[in-house]
């Protein structure tokens, strides 16, 4: 089948305001891109700043783009939040379709919407039945209670739904949702996550990263709790954080408690470039949080050729096993102080290639890009049968 036209929709997507929001879908969009053309439409909600009460407009910032046409609709929201909160669920729709329409004005005729996250699926589902397209919708997140209703009304209207993980896929039947899923990992761009190709000579103390939004979710007291209980006998280690959040100022005082503030550097948000580099220059990578759905971060580390110890916290322990870590409860310094002991004492046992070659075979852009193509090539021949 040649290539299809694809129009991903997604509430997150990188911008100049917020340059890491949504990275993943644009690896999926990328990953998309190998086999189909894709076109991206970032559904950005309200926008207080803007004078017209609905609006589209293309990227152009190259950087934000990587190749990827991207376009961007909003709509203004009102000085009385009441007002806002009781027109949105007329104007995002009305603003979707806008984009909608001048996107195909621009040449671009979709064969298959996909849309990430519930939300951008609802308007989907919309569009699709409006112009007879297939729906495909990726869901990343759990669900609250409050969103379930709006979930189900996307999920089964959609022609496909791609939870990230099986532990996902679950939560979401949980909820008393029934569709058509198909589980669908989260992309690794393995040309920028692979392994050191002069590995580490074994001088200095081990280190250790962790990558997160540092919030109370991730984890990370019990994290440092547990590296502070680490008995001599394991020798000089230096834990690396990235990231930030509202938990950075608390886990500071944390550190300088246990006195291990200066074996731990707060790196703060950094580049991908620079998480990738963090990753071949560390020994072992750690996911101390209590719930996850997938965790990119832990399968970039798996493509960096590093073992990883995680918590069972619902989407690591899918693809993190005795082949390449180690999975532990979640909410227990002592769980991950064992788990620390156990990887530290036979780092050497792990392959960085092998170990690097597991991941590239499951989250590979070609991997992924592949599987959601040939679902595309599915509903496309579905489609034409029943019309």
């Amino acid at each position: 089948m040649a290539r299809l036209n694809v129009l991903m929709m997604t509430p997150w997507y990188p911008s100049k305001d917020s340059p890491v929001l949504g990275v993943f879908v644009r690896e999926c969009a990328k990953a998309v891109g190998l086999r189909d053309q894709v076109v991206v439409l970032h559904c950005a909600g309200s926008d207080p700043s803007r004078r017209q009460l609905v609006g589209v407009e293309q990227e152009t910032n190259e950087v934000l783009t990587q190749g990827i046409p991207t376009y961007r609709c909003w709509y203004r929201r009102s000085p009385v939040p009441k007002t806002t909160f009781l027109l949105s669920p007329f104007l995002e729709p009305w603003s979707a379709s806008r984009a909608y329409d001048e996107i195909v004005r621009h040449g671009f005729r979709p064969d298959i919407i996909h849309a990430h996250v519930y939300s951008a699926g609802l308007l989907a589902v919309r569009l699709g039945q409006r112009h007879h397209v297939p729906v495909v919708i990726t869901q990343h997140s759990f669900l609250s209670r409050r969103h379930i209703r709006q979930a189900r009304l996307a999920f089964e209207k959609a022609d496909t739904v791609m939870p990230v993980s099986h532990s996902l896929r679950k939560a979401i039947e949980a909820c008393g949702i029934r569709a058509n899923f198909q589980v669908v990992p989260n992309v690794v761009d393995t040309g920028l996550f692979h392994p050191n190709p002069q590995p580490r000579t074994g001088t200095g103390p081990k280190r250790l990263l962790c990558v997160c939004l540092l919030d109370e979710n991730k984890g990370m007291r019990y994290l440092l709790g547990a590296v502070a209980a680490l008995p001599p006998e394991v020798g000089p280690w230096q834990l690396d954080i990235v990231g930030d959040g509202p938990e950075r100022q608390p886990l500071e005082a944390l550190a300088r408690k246990l006195d291990i503030a200066d074996r731990m550097i707060f790196h703060g948000i950094q580049p991908k470039p620079k998480v990738a580099d963090f990753m071949r220059a560390a020994d072992l990578f750690i996911v101390p949080s209590l719930t996850e759905t997938f965790s990119v971060v832990a399968a970039e580390a798996l493509a960096s050729g590093l073992p990883v110890l995680t918590t069972r916290c619902g989407g690591p322990e899918e693809f993190v096993d005795q082949r390449n870590g180690l999975a532990v409860s979640p909410g227990s310094t002592r769980a991950l102080r064992d788990g620390l002991l156990d990887l530290l004492g036979r780092l050497e046992t792990f392959s960085r290639d092998a170990t690097s070659r597991y991941a590239r075979e499951r989250f590979a852009p070609e991997q992924v890009g592949d599987i959601v193509h040939r679902t595309y090539e599915g509903l496309i021949l579905s489609t034409s049968r029943c019309a």
